[in-house]
């Protein structure tokens, strides 16, 4: 089983292009955090957060069918440098302008949106490239070892980001550097690959390219209905992590360590499901395993609206932990296995709209949590994707019966 559970690290391309992603997870969650915490500082405000969650969204929304399109003509290898080298940089604006004292609202939205349209460049080329080093056969394995490398990072990056946000004589500006090292790190990684052509390249219009890969969905219904939970379940309900500064520092009155140890606790149960899903994601009870981390998705949201204190609800985001990785793992394995390799980028740029849309739900979440309350608010978030995730589950069953009769 152990040996079914890393087979893809013994591809040496591959193994280059999974520590390449272990530095970039360590800079982009590091900055995940950080954004909310400067976002929290600067206003204090539920809103704050949101509208700052709402421009990386906005960023990834734009140029997520860009890189989709990018991802199916252009070298990836060329395409992931660009996308990371352009992360750096801007990791290292917010850094300076955090250490100077010069740090504005403004600055944060501006970043927030640049940073979300380069995650969106590259994040189709990233899945798409795990295909093509490992071969169809391993695609599910490799794509879980993928996602374990940001779950590991996401055991002590948060953490230490906040830690480091904590010290006077670093704050948060000094952990926006360190961020924009490892992001760095990754880019000189990532220039060592293979150049990874594409399987078709084409000729055609980039728009036309977009409205092609809608038109390959829609024809597809699985593929379709897959596409449309995923979107709307992590739209919703992965937005529990957009909030946690609030909680944690707003309404428990901890401080930013806190909030980078609740992300740690969350990351260790991610990183527990992902090991335990890299030897199955290929195998026939992939889609039930889905279905049941999307529902545990949902019902612990829930729960983590309702926790009482900080210790329930680090207990409960190990459970987080392991149900959302545990679903997006298997969603975007599955997304590829039913697709053909010439449309893998453009269908991955759908898939990621789901973080586009939970950058852009973070706004009107926020506002309607000044309304009625943070945890009512969270709550809500986690019936919605629980019932998503259950009227796809029912759809899928019925349409296995259908196709055995």
């Amino acid at each position: 089983m152990r040996s079914a559970t890393f087979v893809s690290l013994q591809v040496p391309t591959f193994r280059l292009f999974w520590w390449s992603g272990v530095f970039s997870y360590l800079g982009i969650q590091m900055q995940f955090l950080l954004r909310g915490l400067l976002a929290w500082d600067l206003t204090e405000r539920e809103s704050g957060l949101g509208v700052v969650y709402l421009a990386f969204g906005i960023g990834l929304l734009v140029f997520t069918p860009i890189g989709g399109v990018l991802a199916d003509r252009w070298a990836k290898r060329t395409l992931l440098v660009l996308g990371q080298g352009t992360i750096a940089l801007v990791a290292t604006f917010m850094g300076v302008a955090a250490i100077s004292g010069n740090a504005q609202y403004w600055m944060l939205l501006v970043t927030s949106l640049s940073q979300g349209a380069m995650f969106g460049l590259i994040g189709p080329a990233r899945v798409s490239t795990s295909a093509e080093l490992v071969g169809h056969e391993h695609l599910g394995n490799a794509i879980s070892l993928t996602s374990m490398s940001m779950s590991m990072t996401r055991i002590f990056a948060p953490a230490a980001a906040g830690v480091l946000a904590g010290v006077a004589t670093v704050g948060i500006g000094g952990a926006y550097l360190v961020a924009a090292v490892f992001s760095a790190i990754s880019t000189i990684l990532t220039t060592r690959l293979p150049k990874l052509e594409p399987v078709n390249p084409s000729s055609q219009n980039p728009l036309t390219e977009i409205f092609d890969g809608l038109r390959y969905v829609r024809g597809k219904p699985e593929l379709r209905r897959l596409i449309i939970t995923t979107i709307v379940a992590i739209a919703i309900g992965f937005n529990y992590v957009a909030f946690m500064p609030a909680l944690v520092e707003g309404q428990m009155g901890l401080s930013e360590s806190h909030v980078g140890f609740l992300t740690t606790a969350s990351a260790i149960g991610a990183v527990v499901m992902t090991a335990f899903i890299a030897s199955r994601a290929d195998g026939p009870n992939s889609d039930r395993l889905l279905i049941c981390c999307g529902l545990v998705f949902g019902i612990s949201v829930v729960l983590f609206g309702l926790a009482p204190n900080y210790l329930l609800a680090l207990l409960v985001v190990v459970v987080l932990g392991l149900a959302t990785n545990g679903f997006m793992v298997l969603t975007t394995s599955r997304s590829m296995a039913i697709s053909e390799p010439s449309h893998h980028g453009r269908v991955q740029s759908l898939m990621q709209l789901a973080f586009a849309g939970f950058g852009i739900a973070a706004a009107p979440l926020g506002a309607l949590a000044e309304m009625v309350g943070l945890r009512a608010t969270i709550v809500v978030m986690g019936l919605v994707t629980f019932c998503v995730v259950a009227i796809y589950g029912v759809v899928l069953s019925r349409s296995v019966v259908a196709d055995s009769q």
